[in-house]
């Protein structure tokens, strides 16, 4: 018996029967054809789209009828398969290049997944599989192979894949699979989602997987703790089934709190926000539990595409989320790309150092037509409801004034040629340490801020955060940090300005409990936090987390943070 660590992305335990998935991999070698053989190979490229659009519509279709929202997924893969600047690739390596129609499609869908791979945002990131499974379902159908999926199981297992794409899963039993384990992917993956979604435990993360388990193998997957046991004891899947029927009651609770007004015991009513990424349908429909968007990521805009958003696109797309929202505020943070998030769209320079680089608001400044269309088409929306704009990575105070300079020239712009527009809140978000050090001057220039936490965590302890070589120097619950969070949240207070937190920090159930002690009364999060954030909120009194609060800027190190908070949250979560 022996046991391994993982990252738990879908609440469960479950004890089965391994079942080790290997899809269809195809052989791809570098390979070019003769000048005969070029029309050959394009009508090879054009009969393996038209294969894999079928399969994909068929998914689809079938996904319509009973889960339209997973159906949405496949409609991006059709937009994947038909992208005219991936088709285009792929034409051009078979005809300019004289590429074998195999090797030109590797080639080609390898160029813009390494693009996709540098972006820091892992929504975006995890957007890598999507492009990777229609490259495989592309290949498999230049090799004439069928599809298969995990429709066909015969008995409850424990999936082990090295990942799983959404194809893999679109068609899956749910009644024959118990949990799901793989050696890569996280909490945004198209894994972790459906996985959620079906309410299967997953565990993803867990290294060596496939090589470490064998079919048939009974294991025992906690997706509460993140561990996976390998030939458990008798005694050890007792334990673990009577975890398993503490752990669904405990979920059946907490599902109860979603629609909940999010009010402490001693009567404190706190803003619960949600972060969205592109306004699509699947987003707004958490919208009646939440008191507004506390962060829109307009950079989900400008990815995937090779031209930039027109001003009238983006207008059409900051209106519908505005209507849905009504007067309940949507933050909108501005192009947050650049260095590190290549774009098909924009020629950007490559960075020694993209983290510290010409990105979000410096990106802006260099660019300013570009900005001045997104500020242009926020000012036009801003007449269908509350809508406050927010610049990311500012670092002074002249990036606040240059930044509120571009909005007057744009408003001054629209009022010339007499196009309506409404007014907005003007805000920051505080993600570098040397304006949270100079919150109580920045709170004078702007309406209101939002804590980025992600980043100010990377920031303030040095450490890139996707350089797994370094990730235990990525201390989220750094007592260093909550005292720098402090800082803010006071200054802006004093100020009677607004103040909200938008990094993972705010769906945390542990620090959304100091941020509350803190004197943070707004709180953005991902639709997975919600549920369990409201929970401990109508749990606890504001004179319990203000201890707590003090408890944790006082302790010296991240772990003695995270023992005490665990501690002191363990009746409530």
């Amino acid at each position: 018996m022996e046991k391994f660590q993982g990252n738990p992305v879908s609440n469960g335990i479950a004890v089965g029967e391994v079942y080790k998935y290997v899809p269809y991999q195809a052989v791809v070698e570098e390979a070019t054809v003769g000048a005969e053989e070029v029309k050959a190979e394009i009508a090879k490229f054009d009969a393996a789209k038209a294969g894999a659009q079928k399969e994909l519509e068929a998914i689809r279709a079938n996904l319509e009828k009973n889960d339209p929202e997973k159906a949405k997924i496949f409609s991006a893969h059709l937009e994947i398969l038909n992208d005219p600047a991936l088709d285009d690739g792929v034409r051009e390596k078979i005809e300019d290049d004289n590429f074998a129609v195999k090797w030109a499609i590797e080639k080609t869908f390898t160029k813009f997944i390494k693009m996709l791979s540098r972006v820091k945002d892992d929504l975006i990131r995890e957007r890598i599989p999507d492009m990777q499974d229609v490259k495989g379902r592309l290949l498999r159908n230049c090799d004439g192979v069928a599809e298969v999926n995990l429709a066909a199981l015969t008995k409850p297992v424990i999936v082990v894949a090295h990942d799983l794409f959404p194809s893999d899963t679109a068609s899956l039993n749910r009644a024959m699979v118990k949990a799901i384990v793989t050696e890569v992917g996280g909490a945004t993956s198209h894994t972790a989602i459906i996985a959620r979604s079906y309410e299967i435990p997953a565990l993803l993360g867990v290294t060596g997987a496939m090589d470490i388990l064998k079919d048939d193998q009974v294991v025992a997957v906690d997706a509460v703790d993140g561990e996976l046991v390998t030939d458990p004891d008798a005694e050890t899947v007792a334990f673990y089934e009577e975890k398993a029927r503490k752990n669904a009651i405990h979920v059946a609770e907490t599902k109860k709190y979603l629609g909940v007004t999010p009010v402490t015991k001693d009567g404190v009513r706190i803003e619960v926000e949600l972060n969205i990424a592109s306004g699509s349908v699947q987003e707004l429909e958490n919208a009646k539990y939440t008191d507004g968007v506390g962060l829109f990521r307009s950079e989900f805009l400008y990815m995937g595409r090779t031209e930039l958003p027109t001003e009238e696109e983006q207008v059409t797309i900051y209106k519908k989320v505005l209507t849905e929202y009504g007067d309940r505020p949507v933050i909108l943070r501005t192009m947050d790309i650049g260095g590190d998030k290549k774009l098909d769209c924009m020629e950007l320079p490559v960075e020694e150092n993209p983290f510290l680089g010409n990105r979000a608001v410096r990106l802006s400044f260099t660019y300013p037509e570009i900005f001045k269309t997104q500020l242009r088409a926020a000012l036009r929306a801003a007449v269908a409801g509350n809508l406050w704009v927010m610049f990311p990575m500012i670092g002074s105070m002249d990036d606040i004034r240059k930044a509120k300079g571009y909005v007057e020239e744009c408003r001054q712009e629209l009022a010339a040629e007499g196009v309506p527009y409404g007014e907005i809140k003007i805000g920051i978000m505080v993600e570098i340490p040397s304006i949270a050090m100079i919150a109580d001057i920045a709170a004078k220039e702007v309406d209101f801020c939002s804590i980025g936490t992600n980043d100010l965590t990377q920031y303030s302890t040095a450490v890139d955060r996707m350089n797994p070589a370094v990730s235990k120097y990525y201390q989220t619950y750094h007592p260093a940090l909550f005292r720098l969070i402090g800082h803010v949240v006071k200054s802006f207070n004093e100020a009677g300005k607004e103040v909200s937190v938008c990094g993972e920090m705010g769906g945390d159930k542990l620090a959304a409990a100091v941020l509350m002690g803190l004197g943070m009364r707004r709180l953005s999060m991902g639709a997975s936090g919600l549920a369990q954030t409201k929970k401990m909120i109508t749990h606890v009194t504001i004179p319990q987390v203000e201890e707590m609060a003090r408890t944790v800027v006082n302790l010296p190190t991240a772990g003695d943070v995270e023992a005490y908070l665990k501690e002191a949250l363990a009746d409530v979560l």
